[in-house]
């Protein structure tokens, strides 16, 4: 996020895409942050929620309207679901030099994982239980990282529409995170593949019954060699798939069905992740 002091009257906000085109861009008053003009208006809401989310957890903030261009860059593209929303709220939190946690919480009902993850350089587990967040940065490299791969699903799912649908939803909530809590502890402390893959399994089928969604794997993928988990929000965004088949097949496989965005490991997670930085000029 590259941050510009202006001598305008409002905050311009340009976000580009992954190819450099610009896919949004809203003009915000300083006085209300309300929308003087956008062009997205979904968006354009949210980054007034996040901004006046700011401002509540630290009332200097933006206080003396001094007016700025803010330009952000995704990495990725857009409908990938990858957190552009959670690396937004982490870059202004670090901007406004609040909690980035308490601002999620500010603006959004999630459990705060892709916050966390927006600042941190390893993966990390994760538990929000009794409004408590604990989260710890592990060592996580298992020696069958060649046999992952991510499948997008040709759609973008919305993470809270997700959210609420779980809260409505979601069975003996306290028995099911205890469960999962412990199918998390060996996936990440065992390191052999079919461990890995029982677990990932069994995590699949606790949310398919929790939730009376059908799996993943047998909704479109029953005939596949392998384990395949949903990710992120359920029924879109990306899917994780094991399989001992060669690499060929497995691009083969989902290709034929017009899957087309197939990353592996390597190429999915990132060996040192990039931490967001601001820059202010």
């Amino acid at each position: 996020m590259i941050i510009k002091a202006t001598k305008k009257s409002d905050l311009g906000w340009y976000a580009y895409s992954n190819q450099g085109e610009e896919w949004f861009k809203a003009q915000v008053s300083l006085m209300d942050f309300s929308s003087v003009k956008t062009s997205d208006e979904t968006k354009s809401k949210f980054l007034q929620k996040v901004l006046k989310g700011a401002v509540r957890l630290n009332s200097e903030f933006l206080s003396k309207w001094n007016a700025y261009d803010v330009k952000t860059y995704l990495e990725f593209p857009s409908n990938w679901g990858l957190g552009s929303s959670s690396s937004l709220i982490y870059m202004v939190a670090e901007w406004a030099e609040v909690n980035p946690l308490l601002l999620h919480f500010e603006v959004s009902n999630g459990s705060g994982y892709d916050v966390a993850c927006a600042g941190v350089e390893s993966p990390i587990t994760y538990q929000f239980e009794d409004e408590t967040i604990n989260y710890t940065e592990i060592d996580f490299e298992p020696g069958f990282t060649d046999k992952i791969y991510f499948i997008h699903l040709n759609q973008k799912a919305s993470s809270q529409n997700a959210i609420d649908f779980y809260f409505r939803n979601a069975k003996r909530r306290s028995s099911l995170v205890k469960k999962l809590s412990s199918i998390t502890e060996v996936m990440v402390t065992n390191k052999s593949y079919s461990a890995f893959t029982e677990m990932l399994e069994e995590h699949e089928a606790l949310i398919a019954e929790s939730l009376n969604l059908e799996p993943v794997k047998k909704k479109l993928f029953s005939d596949f060699d392998g384990s395949i988990k949903s990710l992120g929000a359920w029924g879109g965004d990306f899917v994780m798939a094991c399989s001992k088949r060669p690499e060929e097949e497995i691009r083969s496989y989902f290709g034929e069905r017009s899957y087309s965005t197939i990353l592996s490991y390597d190429e999915m997670i990132f060996s040192e992740k990039p931490v967001p930085k601001l820059s202010a000029v």
